[in-house]
């Protein structure tokens, strides 16, 4: 049986802004293995989402550019029709959206959502549906299935209807799913049992996860393999261990540095200088994280960086980590001072 669930090849995903089309996806490839949780993190804006709904196919086509590759089972999603996409789409391939009273039809009771892809995509009869539908209630979680199965979204917390679209994601026994931001907004206590309930899911039925987030605790709990986003481009791509305790590109590292628990008492958390650019204005030569370390000095960046390997398994992009180090902030002022 192959390994690989999906495989993307230099995908590349551009919206239109003012007329002219702007990457936020640039150049991605990545494999996803049955049984195996990738994570991708980085902070809003650096493409994360827009990878996601990329293999999903959900870019309204005349405001997107799609190109690349992204083979999944055999098939190329890219070169499918929108009716042979659905016929993919909530069966062997789902998603778990971010927001679920955007994901939710208002005006639809929780029963008759979660058997619509079984509708579409099975032969069971009514009963059989609602059968399955209370089963899949019970599986995310929901004690007074029954009654929830009546319900409308409205009615119910947003931990319950996060496990609604859990339920709805798994409706059809998908082999591949894909988890944008999953616990957002949701408190530590609700976030906590939804990752436990996808863990649980995912070794249950071998299901290949792609979770998007920008949570280390979150990938720290769930990842088997993670992958590190920065202005569009994997900046570092490792082991789930390996990147916590040997962490390389300059991105990484800030990242880490600046969570609360990764210094001791009294110490200030390490700020990562400037924003992620927006895709508009974003220099597309050379290494998109200079501008964000400028003590760290030209000569020590890639003039077209690419990710290599550096350890099995662990690649990183621009040879500029060999040379990084945390700031006390005296660099930034003296590099700002001589370029006045």
């Amino acid at each position: 049986m192959e390994d690989n669930l999906l495989t993307i090849h230099n995908l590349r995903t551009s919206f239109r802004i003012n007329g002219r089309f702007h990457r936020a996806v640039d150049g991605i490839s990545l494999t996803i293995h049955r049984n195996e949780v990738l994570a991708i993190v980085g902070e809003s804006g650096c493409g994360k989402s827009a990878l996601a709904l990329s293999i999903m196919g959900l870019h309204p086509p005349d405001q997107t550019a799609v190109e690349g590759s992204i083979g999944f089972l055999g098939r190329d999603l890219l070169q499918l029709s929108t009716s042979e996409l659905n016929q993919i789409r909530g069966k062997q391939l789902a998603m778990i959206f971010q927001d679920p009273m955007t994901a939710l039809h208002p005006l639809w009771k929780v029963g008759r959502q979660i058997e619509e892809p079984m509708k579409y995509h099975t032969t069971l009869s009514t009963k059989q549906r609602k059968q399955r539908t209370l089963e899949l209630l019970k599986r995310v979680g929901i004690q007074k299935y029954e009654h929830v199965y009546q319900q409308y979204p409205h009615e119910l917390s947003g931990g319950m209807r996060q496990r609604i679209l859990i339920a709805m994601a798994l409706a059809c026994d998908p082999v591949l799913l894909v988890a944008d931001e999953p616990t957002t907004a949701l408190d530590v206590t609700v976030q906590a049992q939804i990752l436990e309930l996808m863990k649980e899911l995912q070794q249950q039925s071998q299901t290949g996860i792609l979770l998007i987030t920008h949570d280390l605790g979150v990938v720290a709990e769930m990842a088997d393999r993670v992958a590190v986003m920065y202005a569009g481009e994997i900046v570092e791509l490792a082991p789930v261990n390996e990147l916590f305790h040997q962490p390389r590109h300059p991105y990484t590292q800030s990242l880490f540095h600046s969570l609360p628990s990764s210094i001791e008492k009294r110490q200030k958390l390490h700020v990562i200088e400037g924003v992620v650019p927006a895709i508009e204005n974003l220099e597309r030569t050379g290494c998109r994280f200079a501008a964000r370390i400028p003590w760290i000095t030209e000569e020590n960046h890639d003039a077209e960086p690419v990710l290599q390997e550096i350890a099995p398994g662990h690649f990183v992009r621009c040879s500029c980590y060999r040379h990084f180090y945390l700031s006390d902030g005296k660099e930034e002022k003296d590099a700002s001072a001589a370029a006045t």
